[in-house]
Order: structure tokens, then sequence, then C-alpha cells
């Protein structure tokens, strides 16, 4: 075992190395091609990995690095027209910029008409593709793709640069600081390597990562609440029934049990992955984000709701179940048993529907088809476990409370959970359309209101229509209610700004919040990299980098989930200088800057071309968000931190640089 963890670890880490290459999940080839002759069209291919996409040409201002193609010499020709891609872009209201974006997921071709104009048939089409792409965790820093395409004889060479300005690659900035204790900005921009520290356990907390375990425990806990719904629990002694009519010797009801728990979860999970396979893992997360399906989900969930609180019943044909029932009654063997899950999949669906449908548009946001996997196979098997024992343990359903009013008074409080859960897919749809409907303290609102009302419904204050009259308050329900009226009052602050991390994932983001008293995340942050690391030399205080971008949707979700909470800021206040960089940002230099990198002289021309080269030739990466601490001289003070939004994750990296810093 410990053989296996070992290789387990060693596997992780190299994986987690891997994080810190540099990433190019988009990659170009150019061509001439004549269609007479006298004319052609230059075809730009954009090959994109899988999960990837390209963003679209002509965006709006305030979002993402536009796809832009600059032809900067073009001799012995002149260009038709604009360039035009192979497929058309999908077109999407992004919900955190507000803006309509669009952008490519698969491999796009653009064209470019052209006419030579030279008397000779030559001519020469030079100039750059600029670009960005992200997928689901992180974005990669806007790029650009020079390309030089030439038809018959070549034409004279290109002018010389415009300017003389080179920035090597331990370079000077356009202003050279001079910072206190005799350190350079020269050392600052050194490029560096963090070996020590993934030798140190930088595996170990990759390994910590409980995505997949969080998916598992929400998939095994809604299959738990599922037992309970008046849809599955009549099930529990038809099933006792059809196994006792074929009971016969002991082991073999063990093994139609075990069979019987077995295709209820094979069932499912292929219900998760036949969806999953179908639409596809990141069009499933596309989903997650999309306006129009949140606005559906949240209307089902809304009708799901009125439905448990008893305005009328929601039910699958009757005849689908009965047709089902019967091959389960005329087959015989493995079959039968078969036929008998998938009654029982049919029967509870109008109450494991909903359930079902939020795991995997949450699981879906892990951008494979792992998440919806654990997901279903979790909920199944919290499902199978006791039908399974029931089947072999005939007895056991004497000891179980028989159906009634309690079971409707469970119908009811999930309609109060579903009523709360459908808040969040409207908010998700009014951030995507900024209809500023559903800001923070009004969601915060309504679900102190619902959740209070629970509290007095279980106490019986509320009473519905087909609700038994409630001689006494049982323990359970007493303990029910002191939570629910426990989790109002731990809401009602949020009213007023506080952070609410239990909540954090369901709550929509701190910025809609109109009425604020809360002053955590607002702190100083340098926006120049020699200023910042000159400012933190004089302080004698380390330095925190966040490498971000104006397109960069997951850089905005740290903000919101991670510097924004209390804990994150009063560290980073009373213990860092933290330098923000945007690597898209396009406001020019004062003088273009010439470097070499992989043996190419590149021209940088804006100031996030500058901090994109600086986080290349330094740290060896360029997806965003990317988090590194230094000290004085620019030596990492611990691993990079990439997207996480683990708040006690990211104290303990911040914490562990500072423990670096305070023994050197």
């Amino acid at each position: 075992m410990k053989k296996f963890f070992l290789l387990f670890t060693l596997v992780v880490a190299s994986i987690s190395s891997c994080f810190a290459q540099i990433v190019a999940p988009i990659k170009w080839t150019s061509a001439l091609e004549m269609t007479s002759d006298t004319e052609g069209v230059v075809l730009f291919k954009a090959s994109i990995d899988k999960g990837w996409h390209l963003y679209g040409m002509n965006l709006p201002e305030g979002g993402p690095r536009s796809t832009v193609f600059s032809f900067n010499d073009v001799e012995g020709a002149e260009l038709i027209g604009e360039v035009t891609p192979s497929v058309a872009p999908i077109e999407k209201v992004d919900m955190v910029f507000h803006l309509k974006l669009s952008w490519w997921e698969n491999d796009v071709t653009f064209r470019q008409k052209f006419k030579i104009t030279s008397a000779d048939k030559a001519c020469r089409i030079a100039g750059t593709i600029a670009y960005q792409g992200c997928n689901d965790e992180t974005c990669m820093s806007p790029s650009k793709e020079q390309f030089d395409l030439t038809h018959g004889e070549p034409a004279a060479s290109a002018s010389a640069a415009t300017t003389d300005s080179v920035l090597p690659t331990a370079s000077k900035t356009e202003a050279t600081h001079e910072a206190s204790d005799n350190v350079s900005s020269d050392e600052w921009w050194t490029s560096v390597n963090f070996d020590k520290f993934n030798s140190e356990g930088a595996a170990e907390e990759r390994i910590s990562d409980s995505s997949w375990w969080k998916i598992f425990i929400w998939g095994f806990v809604g299959g738990l609440v599922a037992l309970l719904t008046p849809c599955v629990w009549p099930m529990i002694p038809l099933t006792v029934s059809f196994f006792l009519k074929k009971s016969g010797s002991r082991s073999r009801s063990v093994r139609d049990a075990l069979i019987y728990g077995a295709a209820i979860v094979v069932i499912y999970l292929t219900l998760g992955l036949a969806i999953t396979m179908i639409f596809g893992a990141s069009k499933l997360n596309d989903l997650a984000t999309n306006a129009v399906f949140n606005l559906l989900f949240f209307a089902l969930l809304v009708v799901f709701a009125i439905s448990f609180f008893g305005a009328f019943d929601i039910k699958l044909p009757s005849r689908w179940s009965n047709s089902v029932d019967n091959q389960a009654e005329k087959t015989s063997g493995i079959l039968s048993i078969f036929f008998m899950a998938f009654t029982l999949a049919l029967v509870s669906f109008s109450c494991t529907g909903p359930i079902i449908g939020t795991l995997l548009v949450e699981a879906a946001s892990m951008g494979n088809v792992t998440g919806p996997a654990i997901g279903m196979g979790a909920f199944a098997l919290a499902l199978a476990i006791p039908f399974a024992l029931f089947a072999m343990f005939p007895s056991m359903l004497k000891e179980m409370p028989r159906s009634g009013g309690w079971l409707n008074s469970v119908k009811v409080v999930l309609g109060f959970l579903e009523l709360a859960l459908s808040l969040k897919f409207l908010s998700v749809a009014d951030l995507a359309y900024g209809w500023g409907i559903l800001d923070r303290e009004v969601f915060v609102s309504l679900w102190v209101v619902i959740f209070i009302l629970l509290g007095m419904y279980l106490l019986g204050k509320i009473m519905f229509s087909h609700d038994a009259p409630l001689d006494y308050v049982s323990l359970p329900r007493f303990f029910l209610a002191l939570a629910s009226f426990s989790f109002s009052i731990y809401l009602i602050p949020g009213l007023w700004g506080a952070p609410l991390k239990g909540v954090s994932a369901f709550v929509p983001p701190l910025y809609t919040q109109d009425f604020n008293l809360y002053e955590g995340g607002e702190f100083r942050a340098f926006h120049d990299y020699d200023e910042g690391m000159k400012f933190a030399a004089e302080q004698g205080r380390p330095v925190l980098i966040d490498f971000s971008g104006y397109g960069c949707v997951n850089c905005r979700k740290m903000e919101g989930a991670v510097f924004d909470t209390q804990e994150v800021s009063s560290i980073i206040k009373e213990n860092f200088v933290l330098i923000t960089l945007m690597v898209d940002d396009k406001k020019e230099l004062a003088e273009p800057m010439t470097v070499e990198e992989n043996g190419k002289k590149v021209v940088l021309e804006t100031i996030g071309d500058k901090w994109s080269y600086l986080q290349r030739s330094k740290f060896k990466a360029n997806s965003q968000p990317y988090y590194v601490m230094l000290d004085n001289n620019g030596s990492p003070l611990n691993t990079p931190y990439y997207y996480d939004e683990d708040v006690a994750k990211f104290v303990n990296w911040l914490e562990k640089g500072i423990s670096t810093y305070s023994g050197q």
C-alpha cells in the first residue's frame, strides 16, 4: 500500500510540474494559395486542443482579447475584403463580464483574399495574429503568432525594427528602478525554479484536492435524501414482495439481492454517463453557465416545489412503469431482477429527477466525464444499499415505519429546499443578462425567509392542504426546525456584506451587494512589477504576485471566493505587498521593447505584453490565474498557486510563504 501511495505521489508530482510549463493549446499554421494567376487567398488554420476555445473577432471592450489579424507588410499585392472564418463562432452572454462574447471550440480556418498588383507576379504578405484562449479552469496569456508568406520571387526584406530598445532575458524595464539593500531590477527578472518546494510536499498538497470526494459525498447524500421521498419509499415493500416470490436457498437470495443492488448502480451510472456522452462534459459545463438553461432549470425546480407543497402530482405515464413491472413478473433470472431495478428508477423519477439533474450539472463543472460518473455512482450506491439489504433480509421491513403523514412532511421539506436551490439558477441567469433583480442581499433575504418558513412548518405553525393535524412536535422535527432557524440567523449578517463562506458557492458575488459594510478584500495593489518589488524591499515585506487578466473568468471567481474573504484579505494586508499584473492590458508602452525568446526577437508593444513576457521568462508559465510569492531578491517562497477556491488551502499556502520569508 505504501509503495502504491508513493507511486501515486510521484505521478501527481509529475502532473503538477506540467502545470508550470508554457501552455500552448492553440497552434497556428499559415499558407498562401493562388486561385488564379492574379488572385489568391491566405489561409490561417487554428488547431484548438480539446476543452479549450479561441476567442472570436471584434469582441467588445472590457472583455477578453479578440482574435485580430494584422497585415503589417503587404508588397506587390492588395487585400480584398476582410478575414472570414470557415465556421461561425459560438455566441453567449458571459455572466461575469456582462458582455456578449464569441469563441470557437474546434479547429477553424480563416481566409483573407488578395490580388497581385506587381508586374512580376510576385508578392509578400507578412504580419501577426493576436489571440487568446481559455478552458474551464485557466486562460493562456494573450499571444501573438507571426506569419511571413511569399509568392514568386521574394520581395524586398522588411524594414528594420522601429526601435532599438532591447529588453534581454534578464532584462531591464523602460524605467529601471534602483531598489534598497543593493537589489537591482536585473535580479528581479531572473528566471526561477520551484524544484526544492516540489520535493518538500507540493505533491501531497495536490493529492489532498478533494473535488472528486466532494462530488461523491454530495451524490451519496442525494441518494440518501431520495430514499425518504414519497416516490421511492413505497418501492420498499414492493421490492420485498418481489424477492419473497423468488425466494429459494439462502445463498440464492443473497446472490439475487446483490445483483439487484448492482443493477440499480449500473442503471443510474449508465444514465449519467449517457447524458454526459451525448452532450459532452464540456457542453454540460457550458449549460451550467448558460442563462437560458438556468432559467429553465429554475422554472423546473419551482414547479417541483409547488408540486411537493401539494398543488398537484407529477408522475410519469403509469403504462411505462406498469409495462416494465409486467416484464419483471414475466421474465426470470437476472433479467427479471434488472427489470425490477428499472421499475424503481422509473417510479422514483418524479422525486429523484431534480436531485439527479442538479447533481449532473454541478459534477459536469469538472470539465470531464469523471465528475458525472462519480456523482451518479455515489447516488446509485446510496439508493442501492438499503434495497439490497431489504431484498436480502425481508424481515427488516417489519422494523421500518409505514408510509403516512411523516412521508408527506418529508415531501414538503424537500419542496422548501428545492425552492431555495432554484434561486441559485435564477441568480446565474440574472448575472448573465445583468438584470440586477437578484443582487446578493435580495438572494440572502429570500433564503432567510424560506428557511424561517421551513422551521415554522416543522413546528406545525404552517399547514398545507394535504397535511394531517400535528398533535405534538417529535424530536426529529424539533431539531430540524432548530437547524433551519439557526441557518436563517447565520445568513442575516450577509445582508450587510458578511462573506458567508459556508454558502459562498450558492449566493451571488459580493460585488452585487448594494449595501456593504464589510471591508474584506480591499487592499492596495501595485500594477507595476518593479515599483512593487522596490516598495517591498524598502518595507522588508514579501511579495505576492497575481498574474491576472481582464478576460480571465476564473480570476474573477478567485477574487470573489478567496480574496474577498476576511481571513485572506487580512493576511495579505498585514504581511505582503500585492502586485497585480494584467497580462491582457492593451495600453501601449511608452516605447516598444524587443526581447529575445526561444531564439527569436519578440517586440513587446503593450503593458500586457510586458507582464506576459515576465511570467513566461521568469516563471515558465503563461496561464491565469497564477499566484507566486517572492522574497526581496525575486526568489520564490513556495510553489505557485493555481485556480482553486479552497480558502483554507490558499491560507495554508500563504502561511508557508510567510514562514519561509521569516526564516531567511
